[in-house]
């Protein structure tokens, strides 16, 4: 618990003419250092998901092309996102104002525009994954916005206290808006210290063609009669602020999906690699028992099967998989028998499967890394299960040939027979 200590700041403005700030260019593309960011093109990550897009720059603006359409499994609209990691300028003078995007666009009719800035959050990508809805996801503000009809350049102004980083994932509304709870909102301090700012197009049917010039913070104006002001931070804003995200872990013993759910040949194993074990079941628009651990729901119970883990999990800080791997090659095991699955890196660098993982947001494994003999792959319907029973991802081939997606909850297991496995033993094919 963090003592509160109240903090005072006096603001003087004149009492006749107002005093114009500037606003703080965050994102150009004419070259400027400090502003040019590269920006990578995301599509749809739930498994089955059509949604496509692209990212192209010009040479004095970027463009998002695509279509969302329907994610057959859920039934709802999928995403296309561009997204930029790096250092920002200090926005924290700007925070009673608003985020000012200078677009354009041909479907100006378009429903699902929206923009997120992280900021605090300890793995960008995974917080903009989850938006507050799984541990340690934190640090994503989203809010949404709309562009004029028009063949100019349109200054659209999204307020900051319009932003949360409490959003569904599955449909990128706010589960919490920032006047609700004070931990939700964009403060100066998450200002100051911005990672990462994306471009969405989620929650609607429909193609996207939007070019994005600019994109700045805008400091509220000052009233033009404004005398000294004495302004005190709340409690609650104080703590939001200066507080950690903290993971929620349940305190519980984790129990299998029901009888005529469950497709796993055993218990999962009680004490999963890479931190794994404890992990709470996934956000999924299915009713689950609250017992069931991610693994369970994910790698057990058929009624998830159209789902994954959440995207980028592997890179939350209590899970960091890539410190956590062996020395040369690393062999994944079942989650729930202990077969050896896959070893990677087989015939590429370690580099090269990191950026391949990185690239797609869960464990990525090429033809030379499966233990074939262990693993079910189902070529026309894209799942992937174990030789006994557990689903373990999706066979999913990009351009550089055939690819398993996989979910590290399912292949976090130990060897069948050692002190830490808890499944049923099966005979590991070499």
């Amino acid at each position: 618990m963090l003592a509160f200590a109240a903090t005072v700041k006096q603001v003087l403005s004149t009492a006749t003419t107002p005093t114009v700030l500037a606003s703080i260019p965050l994102v150009t593309f004419d070259g400027e250092k400090a502003t040019t960011h590269e920006f990578v093109e995301l599509n749809d990550p739930v498994m089955g998901g059509r949604s496509s897009g692209t990212w192209s720059v010009m040479p004095t603006f970027g463009v998002m092309d695509g279509e969302v359409v329907d994610v057959p499994s859920l039934q709802a609209p999928g995403f296309i996102k561009a997204a930029a990691d790096g250092a920002f300028p200090d926005a924290a003078s700007a925070s009673a104002g608003a985020l000012e995007l200078e677009v354009r666009s041909t479907t100006p009719q378009y429903a699902g525009f929206r923009v997120s800035l992280a900021a605090g959050a300890v793995a960008p990508p995974y917080s903009c994954a989850g938006g507050g809805s799984i541990p340690l996801s934190r640090g994503c503000y989203k809010a949404k916005f709309s562009v004029p009809a028009g063949d100019g350049w349109h200054a659209v102004s999204v307020p900051f206290a319009s932003f949360s980083d409490l959003w569904s994932p599955a449909t990128g509304e706010h589960t919490k808006e920032c006047s609700e709870d004070a931990s939700a909102c964009l403060t100066a301090k998450k200002l100051s210290s911005l990672q990462r700012v994306e471009l969405w197009a989620e929650g609607a049917v429909g193609k996207v063609h939007l070019e994005l010039k600019s994109v700045s913070a805008v400091p509220a104006a000052p009233h033009p009669n404004s005398t000294p002001l004495l302004t005190v931070s709340s409690p609650a804003a104080l703590a939001a602020a200066a507080a950690p995200a903290a993971a929620t872990t349940a305190s519980r013993t984790a129990t299998r999906p029901p009888a005529p759910f469950g497709t796993c040949s055993g218990a999962v194993q009680k004490q999963l690699r890479f931190g794994i074990s404890g992990r709470e079941q996934p956000t999924v628009p299915v009713p689950l028992p609250a017992t069931e651990s991610l693994a369970e729901a994910v790698c057990c119970d058929n009624r998830t099967v159209a789902y994954a883990e959440p995207r980028f999990l592997y890179q939350a800080p209590d899970i960091a998989l890539y410190s956590r791997l062996d020395a040369g090659v690393t062999t994944f095991y079942d989650s729930v028998c202990g077969l050896p699955l896959f070893r990677a890196p087989l015939n590429r660098s370690l580099a090269a499967f990191k950026a391949d993982t990185d690239e797609h947001g869960w464990p990525s494994f090429r033809t030379a890394e499966v233990v074939a003999a262990n693993v079910v792959t189902d070529v026309k319907s894209g799942l992937v299960s174990s030789r006994c029973g557990t689903h373990l991802g999706s066979y999913l081939p990009d351009g550089a040939g055939p690819r398993w997606c996989m979910d590290l909850s399912c292949i976090a297991g130990s060897p069948a027979g050692s002190p830490a496995s808890q499944g049923t033993a099966v005979t590991a094919a070499a």
